[in-house]
């Protein structure tokens, strides 16, 4: 597997792409191509004429959850291509949310994305190459990672606290064990990597890439510390909703690796 971040909140030295507090990563598993998030602008695409890669051979694009600075992506995504493409999500990632007067959801809404796309929901498990696996909704496993609703969203017609239980994640499984790549972990970062080894059935968890959404080190953080030396994971590879602090934090105890536009992981 060859993943490249097309976005990040960070950029590197010396590599002139240029960056938006987001996710959006290019993912190839042998002959298939996708996306996991697009980002709050059009930047995802420049990013990937730069970086040369090609989204014309993109069949998939995976959305961890339906916050707009990983789904508002789609609606330039759209206005450049008119490719038959899949889009796989939680069923509440594309329901109108909202953060007090402050729309924070997809610009594109269910059943305006049902006529772009081939749009597949799921909370169960899905293949979405041979070896990666979307992960659905997540269910609470850590008691120290509960669910906190952020705004609101739109169930039918009836406006109810945002649990954000869309978020999800993906999971590659290799020879030697398995690899989690997240949007942001609202589920709770170590929920999902104990959902990823009951789902492949593998306790050994090689890495992880993505935000982990901890911003203060606080008895979550400490906890989540000690929940990853006990998977010793080797490869953690924190970022967009991971605060320098925590990072740091995390990197007293185990290492941690940078990450920025333009980065390339073989798996």
């Amino acid at each position: 597997m060859k993943l490249k971040v097309l976005v990040d909140n960070n950029t590197y030295i010396d590599q002139y792409y240029c960056g938006e507090p987001v996710v959006s990563y290019y993912i190839e598993d042998e002959d298939i191509r996708l996306l996991l998030d697009v980002g709050y602008s059009d930047l995802f695409m420049k990013n990937s004429d730069a970086l040369g890669v090609d989204l014309g051979s993109v069949s998939t694009i995976v959305i961890s959850h339906g916050h707009d600075d990983h789904t508002r992506g789609l609606k330039y995504y759209f206005e450049q291509n008119n490719n038959i493409i899949s889009i796989i999500a939680h069923p509440d990632a594309f329901k109108e949310k909202s953060a007090g007067d402050l729309k924070i959801c997809s610009p594109i809404l269910e059943e305006e994305l049902k006529e772009k796309c081939n749009l597949i929901l799921s909370k169960k498990p899905i293949k979405v190459s041979k070896n990666i696996t979307f992960l659905g909704e997540i269910p609470q496993i850590n008691h120290f990672e509960e669910r906190k609703p952020i705004g609101k969203q739109i169930i039918g017609e009836t406006l109810v606290d945002d649990y954000v239980r869309d978020d999800t994640a993906l999971v590659y499984k290799s020879e030697k064990g398995i690899y989690i790549i997240t949007g942001c972990s609202h589920s709770g970062i170590c929920n999902i990597i104990e959902y990823a080894k009951e789902v492949y059935k593998d306790n050994r968890v090689l890495g992880v890439i993505g935000g982990f959404h901890l911003f203060e080190v606080t008895k979550q953080v400490n906890k989540t510390i000690e929940y990853l030396k006990q998977n010793n994971i080797k490869e953690l590879y924190p970022c967009h909703c991971t605060s320098f602090t925590v990072k740091a934090e995390i990197h007293k105890a185990l290492p941690v690796k940078e990450v920025g536009v333009g980065l390339e992981i073989n798996w």
